[in-house]
């Protein structure tokens, strides 16, 4: 659980600290323009951006019962945050599966992409496809619907 949490901390910690370095040296403007950049980027790296994880298991129960794909994605991962942004509201049809807090889902990724944990891999009908398009995941939301 820690682990999903330590690029965000991070971000707030290392804003933070540089705020404070530069309010003693800058404007008070500059230092609260950069300090709520490093807030935005912690935000964009939480969990919280995303919809709520399940287990792999039952994202896979849950897929074959209605036909929709199962995305494994990581906080931190430029490449999720991308197909969840391009995805929009229509993302929360998706059944998610945070690999880092599901050694099962880490399992299945590995399986896919010969033994690494490259995110975000996306299973459509038991078929993985890593990285791909946001708009075919659209599309296959779309079919599923």
């Amino acid at each position: 659980m820690t682990r999903v949490w330590l690029p965000p901390v991070l971000f707030l910690f290392c804003g933070t600290g540089l705020a404070a370095g530069l309010l003693l040296d800058q404007d008070p403007g500059t230092t609260v323009v950069l300090f709520l950049m490093f807030v935005l980027l912690a935000g964009l790296n939480s969990p919280l951006v995303f919809p709520r994880s399940i287990d792999a298991a039952e994202a896979l129960r849950r897929s074959a019962a209605d036909g929709r794909p199962v995305v494994y994605w990581r906080p931190g991962c430029a490449y999720c945050l991308r197909l969840r942004m391009r995805l929009g509201r229509v993302a929360r049809r998706a059944h998610w599966v945070d690999i880092w807090c599901d050694p099962e889902g880490a399992a299945v990724v590995r399986a896919a992409n010969d033994g690494n944990e490259t995110v975000p891999t996306v299973v459509v009908a038991g078929r993985p496809h890593t990285n791909p398009d946001p708009t075919w995941v659209r599309d296959q939301l779309a079919r599923s619907a």
